[in-house]
């Protein structure tokens, strides 16, 4: 697939000289980040905020969660979500990912998840009693929910020598007319 091109700005709180971060260059931040920050809304609008295991896909972060778990529970009422990857150094790349939770069923679609999941973490990356032992089969067999967030609007933070901000803005998909029979 291949995936969309964003457009991309310098945001005003950048370095003299800065120049904005390319797109693959976050995007490769984002495939290779061990551990994701996912921010919901609760439904008193408080905000939740919580790590989690994640891969970046065709375009798209995809995570999994438990349904009962707050964030699904939070997902449920309100798909709008916030992602967030990067260091704690102060050297490096921030990216934050802004977009609306979907949940995934379709059944290739699923497999290539638990696929990239694999690919990145392991096939068994925690011991038999461990939280994400089999997760990949959980995946496969529709037992673990899945949501898919395509970026809406990102943010990079590139820190160091110099400081930058960019923006990138993707576009939405038009939607798709409606018929009446």
């Amino acid at each position: 697939m291949i995936e969309p091109e964003p457009a991309t700005t310098l945001g005003p709180f950048s370095s003299a000289g800065a120049t904005p971060i390319p797109w693959p260059q976050a995007r490769a931040g984002l495939r290779d980040t061990p551990v994701y920050w996912l921010s919901t809304v609760r439904p008193d609008a408080r905000p939740h905020v919580t790590p989690l295991l994640g891969i970046w896909l065709d375009g798209a972060l995809y995570f999994s969660t438990g349904p009962a778990e707050r964030k699904a529970r939070n997902l449920a009422r309100n798909p709008h979500c916030v992602l967030t990857a990067g260091t704690n150094q102060l050297d490096g790349l921030d990216i934050v990912v802004e977009g609306a939770a979907v949940m995934v069923n379709d059944e290739f679609e699923l497999r290539t998840v638990a696929d990239t999941y694999e690919s990145k973490y392991g096939r068994r990356f925690t011991a038999p009693e461990g939280t994400w032992f089999g997760l990949g089969d959980a995946i496969r067999a529709g037992n673990a929910p899945v949501y898919r967030v395509a970026p809406t609007t990102a943010f990079g933070f590139g820190k160091g020598a110099q400081f930058s901000q960019t923006r990138w803005q993707f576009e939405q998909p038009s939607p798709q007319p409606t018929t009446v029979d």
